[in-house]
């Protein structure tokens, strides 16, 4: 399995990415500072780093065109290369703002990367996987009441986004042999995102390894087929001890 990871040089990305390497995969994993990329997929067996900025079309362009040539094509994207309210507002956690004060910058810098950023890479690796007959994306995303929650414009609705961005791709690829998932941790989990004070506070979070056994899956013979799902990672066990054998995709 050849796989792309956005934003793999830290938190939930790099979880993933060192998950899929442990069990064989063969990861190019993207940072917006290539050098960094570099030095982290070096303490991964068989990992390659490339520098992308997912808001820029020419970067995600010759970043997809680096790591087909590399890997020898793309089986599995992850989409997952995002900001948080950090950027936006430092204390989001303890002093959250109403969408009126936020900074029309910091708006479309989130946007442009949480939404904008997963449909230019999708849209550029997509194609090949149609003419390569497979291929699977997965879009990490978020709970739901992330989405709705007081304070959290602009990261707030532009997960709500890709989450629809989600829906409409795998509509669109419905039948093609390329799937669309959506994969999320499921609770808040401590990664850069969360403001230091907030983890000091004893507050609960996942660990970002909640995404391994997932993404592997998901990667795996045994998730061939499997299309338009939203998959929790805490909840995985239950969801994959539940799932019926002969199940079908939403409609």
């Amino acid at each position: 399995m050849r796989v792309l990871v956005t934003g793999g040089t830290s938190g939930l990305g790099l979880a993933m990415a060192a998950a899929l390497a442990t069990a064989g995969a063969v990861v190019a994993l993207t940072g917006r500072s290539g050098r960094r990329a570099d030095s982290v997929a070096a303490t991964l067996p068989g990992a390659i780093g490339i520098e992308l900025d997912v808001r820029d079309e020419s970067s995600v362009a010759g970043a997809v065109d680096q790591a087909w040539s590399r890997l020898g094509g793309i089986d599995l994207l992850v989409n997952n290369a995002g900001i948080g309210m950090r950027t936006v507002n430092p204390r989001f956690m303890t002093d959250p703002r109403g969408f009126w004060e936020v900074p029309v910058d910091g708006f479309r810098s989130v946007v442009e990367t949480n939404l904008t950023g997963y449909f230019l890479v999708a849209r550029e690796v997509a194609p090949r996987m149609l003419a390569a007959g497979s291929g699977r994306i997965v879009n990490i995303s978020v709970s739901d009441s992330t989405m709705h929650r007081a304070g959290f414009v602009p990261y707030g609705p532009s997960r709500a986004g890709s989450e629809a961005l989600s829906r409409v791709m795998a509509a669109d690829l419905r039948g093609t042999g390329v799937t669309v998932n959506v994969l999320l941790p499921g609770g808040a989990t401590i990664t850069g995102m969360v403001p230091p004070e907030a983890v000091r506070e004893g507050r609960r979070f996942l660990d970002p390894e909640v995404m391994g056994p997932p993404i592997v899956w998901l990667a795996s013979e045994d998730a061939a087929g499997v299309h338009d799902e939203r998959i929790v990672a805490a909840e995985f066990e239950r969801w994959l001890r539940d799932r019926p054998r002969s199940a079908t995709p939403r409609p």
